[in-house]
């Protein structure tokens, strides 16, 4: 973030005067310049506080205000053959780490925490926008024991190394026969 007012740093220039002044035309001749030096900043990159290079219109957002993407799950409970049906269907809006690379393999971990914790995972898929994955694991567990449990999502990468990039999970004290779907938050990974 940078400061415009005049008194920022010792020596500074007042760019907020040039830079922001609309009245004068022509709008097209008009520069934008870095605040701390007279060099026309670029569109395409700037170098951040720790020297890397990024995009102006993809800087990452960290912590909180970042969004990790959302799961979309569909879950049904079969009484009569005492079977949880768990779908994974999508995967929207999913961002991971440089360090894996520009398009990664992610799948979907699974894992219902029960005493003896039951683990499934989806196929793996190049990471976009929309990954589309419309597999369904079915379990044969008695519904008491599922509904004191969590069913936990991870979602992680394949290539270039095995990574959780992010994590969801959702009680399952409502389960029941009728079919439902939810779209979980993903979060960063708990340490």
């Amino acid at each position: 973030v940078s400061d415009l007012r005049p008194s920022a740093l010792p020596g500074s220039f007042d760019v907020s005067r040039s830079m922001f002044d609309l009245r004068s035309p022509p709008h097209r001749f008009m520069k934008r310049y870095d605040s701390f030096s007279s060099v026309p900043s670029s569109t395409s990159s700037r170098k951040d506080s720790q020297g890397s290079n990024r995009s102006l219109d993809t800087i990452t957002l960290s912590g909180d205000e970042r969004d990790f993407g959302r799961l979309n799950v569909k879950l049904c409970y079969v009484s009569s053959v005492e079977q949880i049906w768990i779908t994974v269907l999508h995967c929207k809006d999913l961002s991971w780490p440089s360090s894996c690379g520009e398009n990664p393999r992610v799948y979907v971990k699974g894992i219902l925490t029960l005493s003896k914790p039951v683990h499934f995972k989806s196929s793996a898929k190049e990471a976009c926008n929309d990954i589309e994955f419309m597999e369904t694991f079915v379990f044969a567990i008695k519904l008491q024991s599922l509904q004191a449990v969590r069913l936990v999502f991870k979602i992680q990468t394949q290539i270039p190394r095995k990574k959780t990039i992010g994590e969801c999970s959702l009680a399952l004290r409502e389960l029941s026969s009728e079919e439902s779907s939810h779209w979980l938050d993903i979060s960063p990974p708990s340490k």
